[in-house]
């Protein structure tokens, strides 16, 4: 079970790594890897378990983020309507995204980082993402608001970029025209 105590923190070179591709078909360590990240990000959303255990609630995960540089992410995440978007995805790419940005009018935080920082993180309001799954099989998906975004984020990861990388530094709350704000 991974624990706070295995997310490694903003400032440990890993995070400002490129991860590596994994090899198809999955070795039963990159399973079990992304077996563990999935029920961390179940684990950190029940209240009981999250405070037995004391997990920050996290909606994604990214192989990075416990010290294992390899493309790999988790997903927990659920739209404005309630969909939900639970995915555990090896060698994410955004293969077209729009031209129109969104933002997160709260900010984004990250399990890797300990501190509040301020400012909006514009982002693509539509991407598509192509992923092989757990079981080698090819994904493909159409995100739009607040998926579109914890993708992006926990992409991000795999790429040694953190979500701070994106916040306009003389101007945090800096709008551009046309961008969409996503309440969460």
């Amino acid at each position: 079970m991974i624990l706070m105590k295995d997310i490694i923190r903003e400032g440990h070179p890993v995070l400002k790594k490129v991860a590596k591709e994994v090899a198809l078909p999955l070795s039963d360590e990159d399973i079990q890897t992304l077996k563990s990240m999935e029920e961390y990000l179940k684990n950190s959303q029940d209240p009981e378990i999250s405070q037995k255990y004391g997990l920050r609630p996290g909606v994604g995960l990214a192989a990075p983020q416990i010290n294992v540089s390899k493309r790999m992410l988790a997903v927990r995440v659920e739209d404005e309507k309630g969909k939900q978007y639970y995915y555990s995805l090896v060698n994410p790419k955004i293969i077209s995204h729009s031209v129109e940005k969104s933002y997160l009018t709260s900010g984004e935080g990250c399990l890797s980082v300990d501190r509040n920082v301020p400012g909006y993180v514009l982002r693509y309001s539509r991407v598509t993402i192509k992923a092989f799954d757990i079981d080698g099989n090819e994904v493909k998906l159409r995100l739009r608001g607040l998926p579109a975004i914890v993708f992006q984020h926990e992409i991000d990861h795999l790429n040694g970029i953190m979500f701070y990388d994106y916040i306009n530094e003389k101007d945090p709350f800096h709008v551009p025209d046309g961008a969409i704000p996503i309440d969460r």
